[in-house]
């Protein structure tokens, strides 16, 4: 066995995702079947008590569908969280009947990415999980897709799955998909191999990857799968991407699926999410030397720098940090001022602010702890 796939038998806080098209039929509604399939793989994986495993599944919208008399998943917003709300109660209660035959309880957690990009909420959601497994229960994590806005098009809970690996500080992250790993073409087409390992972005910068599922219940694809993989390898997870079917053989360390080594290293949980799921309210336009000073030498964004606001946000919003120049984001943020307040305060030193305006304005506009840098 490799070292690889020796790191994933050793792992012992492992996330697990699966997509709709390998719990539901075409056509809409849960298959029973391979329900209890996969929880017969996972219930196993955890009976000697050493591993801990979270479940990320997809699968309430289209679980819903059936129920409600849709053929295929409805497009419009409306549509889509009303077949959430009826099939996450059934995909959740099939989970507990089946896992019920082991003796394991099932707890549910439902997230979008506001709760986690938020200081609070995000600590909020990692004591959640993590008491669950100290108690013995199998969290089972889906967006929450009944509230969910410009989120309900997350990726097919993919992204979210890397995000949940690093926010409960997970040793491997699996993903199950129809497809047993990822292939250098399309692998419906003769002549292509599944690729076994990827040790950085450069081992697939030559594949073509799709965008759509087979059985077209799901919103993801072979894209969704790999940026998450690439999410996750670089917060320092290792990640196994096979089918459902070789769910099994990939816990077990078995040459199975595509496996990502990881290739950088933890980073703080919400600034991640900050820059992976969080969906901006505004932007803020920073002149040249806040360009540097944020860049270069990690400084806090002050209101002497920003050159123009844009948007409606609040206190506490994601925002967008863009430069002056060529229009470039260059990172994103959470702001301590409404944008009502902002324009009064643009190209003003913070000693000039606090002693007109008082102490309360006295404060970065936004701190480096809760900014991050965004790539390119």
């Amino acid at each position: 066995m490799s070292a690889a796939r020796q790191g994933v038998v050793d792992a012992r806080r492992i996330v697990v995702k699966v997509g709709s098209s390998s719990l539901t039929t075409a056509e809409g509604g849960l298959d029973a079947d391979r329900v209890d399939a996969l929880v017969d793989v996972l219930a196993k994986a955890r009976s000697g008590g050493e591993k801990e495993i979270v479940l990320v599944s997809s699968g309430a919208i289209a679980a819903g569908l059936s129920p409600l008399g849709l053929r295929r998943r409805p497009k419009d917003l409306a549509r889509q969280q009303a077949a959430a709300s009826v099939g996450q109660g059934l995909l959740v209660a099939r989970y507990t009947a089946s896992f019920a035959r082991y003796g394991v309880r099932v707890g549910q957690v439902l997230l979008t990415t506001d709760d986690t990009s938020r200081r609070a909420h995000y600590r909020n959601a990692y004591r959640t999980l993590d008491q669950l497994l100290a108690m013995g229960a199998l969290p089972v994590v889906n967006e929450n897709d009944t509230v969910a806005t410009d989120e309900i098009r997350f990726g097919d809970n993919d992204r979210l799955a890397a995000l949940v690996a690093h926010l409960v500080r997970a040793d491997l992250l699996v993903l199950l998909s129809d497809v047993d790993g990822l292939y250098d073409g399309d692998p419906s087409r003769p002549g292509t191999t599944r690729i076994e390992e990827v040790r950085g972005p450069e081992d697939i910068a030559h594949v073509s990857i799709g965008s759509a599922g087979k059985a077209g219940v799901g919103t993801g694809g072979m894209v969704t799968k790999v940026e998450a993989a690439r999410i996750a390898a670089a917060a320092g997870i290792p990640v196994v991407l096979t089918s459902a079917s070789q769910a099994a053989d990939a816990l077990a360390g078995r040459e199975t699926g595509t496996h990502f080594h990881a290739t950088g290293r933890r980073s703080a949980d919400r600034l991640l999410w900050l820059q992976h799921a969080s969906t901006p309210q505004g932007h803020l336009v920073l002149d040249d030397g806040a360009v540097r000073a944020v860049t270069e030498r990690g400084s806090s964004l002050l209101a002497a720098g920003i050159a123009a606001v844009e948007g409606d946000f609040v206190a506490g919003d994601p925002v967008e940090l863009r430069a002056a120049a060529d229009g470039r984001a260059v990172a994103r943020g959470l702001v301590n001022f409404d944008a009502k307040e902002l324009p009064q305060l643009l190209g003003r030193s913070t000693r000039e602010l606090a002693r007109e305006l008082g102490p309360a304005y006295e404060r970065e506009v936004v701190h480096r702890d809760d900014l991050v840098l965004l790539e390119g």
